[in-house]
């Protein structure tokens, strides 16, 4: 694999993220921040678990319901 071709492969891994990105959100179910406070970050490395597994779990739905 090229370097050309694995930018490209980057890229749109990256544009499936970003498309995936409002669904996985919604299956995070992970609750707003509250004004004017700040996540620990040992909240925001929790939180970047649950995304990670939403993510996952909306690549799964999606492949689903493309195969009918």
């Amino acid at each position: 694999m090229t370097v050309d071709n694995s930018a490209e492969v980057r890229q749109q891994r990256v544009r499936e993220f970003m498309q995936m990105l409002p669904l996985t959100i919604e299956l995070a179910g992970l609750p707003l921040c509250e004004a004017g406070r700040m996540f620990t970050q040992d909240q925001l490395d929790l939180r970047g678990t649950h995304i990670r597994n939403a993510y996952k779990l909306a690549r799964q739905i999606v492949k689903d319901v493309s195969e009918g």
